[in-house]
């Protein structure tokens, strides 16, 4: 195999990320900032996902977009490639036919090693992809993976395995931490036996960090100093700051293209408001609000008083209408129709985001959308509904960055009123607005320095080119790990 230890030779790259758009979409930002330094980059995914994805830039020709099929599971509707296409009961078929990737990639990892000229120097894999870093030790490729979510997730699951792995006293701050009941509840299942595909997302993220000797994170010091430090101690291993890989600003790409956002019924109804009026409502994609959830949001919201957009998904268990009307309160549209625009279709974010309008992000602290939001310096109202989320939306509170909306500690529920006040706090009270405004700026100044973000991956290719130079001389076989806060 050539070296991965030259300073001008490129590196040949493969990335296979988790099937949800929360995972490709980030994963496509780094495939292209790798292309465009002249790396030749596979990206791995599923045929449906992959035409999903937004347009590639003038980088395309050294990425290409490898389909592989994914098996049909019995129960699993046809079509369902994404976690945006699979309800919520049915996540494990999904996880089931996931693992039915394994043959076509290791079909893929040995044609591309048979010959000299393609053989990759790395792969990149996601958390739960224990049969990609196989097939990368079968072939002596190397290979990084993201560990699971944010810093506060990482001693819980490397407890599964042991505890005597870890520096007791590191786990013991990063476990200082105090998360509600309703968040530790929701974190249980991730160790035990996971239904239809056999294995836990602990078990899976185990099996993929025990074959990796080198760690990346997306994320950096100056996003999180606090925990940042805890990271190497808590993996085992030296970690490497990927950055955090933010959008283009302007949005273009991202949104369809230029001329198709600035079309969209949404920008053209922020281009009748007044500036900084507009707060942005959108929760994401992967675990929608129960019904009676999203009808306090919405009286929330028309209690609030103030102006808003609301990019509304199918609530979970919820029959729905195109225009999305029965998702709503009784007269509700009727009544805040002066106030407010909700809209159930695709959004171009990064357009919305950008807009002067807006003032405000109503968000679930989802890493993707606080990067976005943080990227234009809008203060967060911050309902965080799964997983990292929490973690992320405590992080930025500490940093004055936004306020929390007030929820119940047994169960996680919110009402009306609590909407309205976080909102009010945000949007509305002036001195509270100026403390969130200015602790927002003070986040926009790390996520949107360019220089410095794309130092990072300058830095991580050097990581790579290193740690490739030093496996070649002591002949060992060897991993890396891909952790995200």
């Amino acid at each position: 195999m050539d070296s991965a230890g030259s300073s001008s030779s490129p590196l040949r790259v493969v990335i296979v990320p988790w099937l949800a758009f929360g995972h490709m979409l980030p994963y496509l930002e780094l495939a292209e900032r790798l292309a465009s330094r002249g790396h030749p980059v596979s990206y791995v995914s599923t045929p449906r996902n992959l035409a999903r994805l937004p347009p590639l830039p003038a980088a395309a020709p050294r990425v290409d977009l490898v389909a592989l099929p994914l098996p049909r599971v019995d129960g699993l509707p046809d079509g369902a490639e994404s976690t945006n296409d699979v309800p919520v009961d049915q996540r494990e078929l999904h996880f089931k036919a996931f693992d039915g990737l394994a043959a076509p990639f290791a079909e893929f990892m040995a044609a591309a090693c048979a010959d000299e000229g393609t053989r990759p120097h790395w792969v990149i894999a996601d958390s739960f992809h224990h049969w990609v870093a196989a097939a990368a030790v079968q072939h002596k490729v190397r290979l990084t993976c993201r560990a699971r979510c944010s810093v506060p997730l990482i001693p819980s699951n490397a407890h599964v395995k042991s505890s005597s792995m870890l520096n007791q006293s590191v786990i013991a701050i990063a476990r200082a931490e105090t998360r509600p009941r309703y968040e530790q509840e929701d974190m249980a299942p991730m160790y035990g036996d996971q239904g239809a595909s056999g294995m836990s997302l602990a078990q899976r993220w185990l099996l993929t960090k025990e074959r990796s000797a080198l760690g990346v994170i997306r994320s950096c010091v100056e996003w999180e100093p606090e925990s940042f430090p805890l990271v190497q101690p808590l993996l085992g291993m030296p970690v490497v700051p990927l950055g955090l890989l933010p959008p283009s600003p302007d949005g273009g790409r991202r949104a369809g293209g230029t001329n198709e956002s600035s079309e969209h019924a949404t920008v053209r109804w922020l281009d009748a408001q007044s500036p900084g009026s507009v707060v942005y409502v959108a929760l994401g994609s992967e675990v929608p609000l129960p019904l009676e959830q999203v009808h306090e949001l919405a009286l929330g919201l028309e209690l609030a008083g103030t102006r808003f957009l609301w990019a509304l998904r199918k609530p979970s268990g919820a029959a729905v209408l195109d225009d999305g009307a029965d998702m709503l309160p009784p007269g509700f549209q009727e009544r805040a129709r002066g106030q407010g625009l909700v809209t159930t279709g695709w959004v171009p974010q990064m357009s919305i985001l950008a807009h002067p309008a807006v003032g405000g992000f109503l968000t679930h602290c989802g890493q993707n959308s606080l990067i976005e939001g943080l990227l234009f310096g809008h203060p967060l109202v911050m309902l965080p509904i799964f997983g990292d989320q929490g973690p992320n939306a405590r992080q930025m509170e500490a940093k004055k960055a936004g306020l929390q909306v007030a929820r119940d500690e047994s169960d996680g529920s919110f009402d009306r009123h609590g909407i309205a006040s976080a909102v009010r706090a945000v949007m509305v009270d002036a001195e509270a607005r100026r403390r969130f405004v200015a602790g927002a700026a003070k986040m926009q100044e790390v996520v949107a320095n360019s220089e410095r973000q794309e130092r990072y991956i300058d830095e991580f290719v050097q990581h790579l080119r290193n740690h490739g130079a030093a496996i070649a001389t002591d002949g060992k076989a060897t991993t890396a790990v891909l952790a995200t806060s």
